[in-house]
């Protein structure tokens, strides 16, 4: 096998027990708070937008306004986001996550992470040194790979004024 063919298995094996561990690890968090996939991919949206409209979400999702609102409603009930009237637009409603939303998220984070620290004690120093230089590396190299963040029709509204 050639350098570049081995570097892509390593990669590959690596991505594989990394994703089949971190995704055990987050679907234990769904069952213990209950939530589903759709209503978790709505809160980790708005962690990473700080906020979007319902359309925003729908669209995201490739749902309709209603489905997504409906998601949104329960999510509401349950205190995690907050759902205030567009300043802009007062027939449209921007949604947040809640201290709680957050909360819970961070929840979520940590114990998806805890498996990393304990996998980090396992290696000796110099092993971590080689690991921190080779993912670094790979992370950058990833990042370039990756395409613009989409844009809000906020964000179009606010570069068009």
């Amino acid at each position: 096998m050639s350098p570049p063919q081995e570097l892509t298995q390593v990669i590959r094996t690596w991505a594989e027990v990394f994703m089949h561990r971190s995704m055990r690890d987050f679907r234990r968090f769904m069952e213990e708070t209950g939530l589903t996939f759709a209503q978790m991919n709505v809160l980790m949206r708005l962690k990473h937008s700080r906020e979007c409209g319902v359309s925003d979400i729908g669209a995201q999702m490739g749902v309709s306004n209603a489905a997504a609102s409906q998601l949104v409603d329960r999510l509401v009930q349950m205190g995690y986001i907050s759902r205030e009237e567009d300043p802009n637009d007062r027939r449209a409603k921007r949604l947040r996550l809640t201290a709680a939303g957050e909360s819970l998220l961070q929840r979520g984070i940590e114990m998806r992470a805890a498996w990393i620290e304990n996998l980090a004690d396992m290696l000796t120093p110099e092993q971590q040194e080689h690991v921190i230089a080779a993912l670094n590396i790979l992370t950058e190299a990833a990042r370039r790979t990756m395409p613009p963040p989409r844009q809000t029709a906020e964000d179009r509204e606010g570069k068009e004024n």
